[in-house]
């Protein structure tokens, strides 16, 4: 029995394309198209890094799912790297937000955010290279142990 990559594809191309709606969407209700745009020039390697490890993430989850069933852990990983990859591209530009954030609180979460951005962005890599490096273990340990299985005619 083999597993087909059709899914698995589609599924990082589905999950790379959502979260760069998610970037997009967050950032021109908050700063209008132009703003988005010149920010998604000026930051557009980071911003496509983080949307195709994500992507990466999810299509190898899927792929890992189609093997073995019950993958908990690995969903673990893939919504923690998910998120921090989310957050790392939303904070790219969240400094921006003191305009619509009086709140003293959030105006000096912003400006943590915006001091920082270049790096939470570097940390959302991280954690996506990471994500990638154990699911593609896990699916590579599923694999052979599907191996194991097949019976050779």
């Amino acid at each position: 029995m083999t597993t087909s990559i059709g899914k698995p594809i589609f599924a990082a191309i589905a999950a790379s394309l959502a979260l760069l709606g998610v970037y997009f969407g967050a950032l021109s209700l908050v700063s209008g198209w132009d703003f988005t745009r010149e920010q998604f020039l000026t930051y557009r390697y980071f911003v496509l890094a983080l949307a195709a490890g994500f992507g990466i993430q999810v299509g190898l989850f899927v792929y890992l799912k189609a093997l073995v069933q019950g993958a908990r852990k690995q969903g673990v990983v893939l919504a923690t790297s998910g998120t921090a990859s989310t957050a790392a591209m939303i904070s790219c530009c969240t400094h921006y937000l003191a305009n619509v954030a009086p709140i003293i609180g959030a105006a000096g979460l912003v400006a943590f955010a915006a001091q920082y951005q270049v790096e939470l962005v570097w940390v959302g890599l991280a954690f996506n290279a990471a994500g990638i490096v154990f699911i593609a273990s896990r699916v590579i340990q599923a694999t052979k142990e599907h191996a194991k299985c097949v019976v050779v005619s």
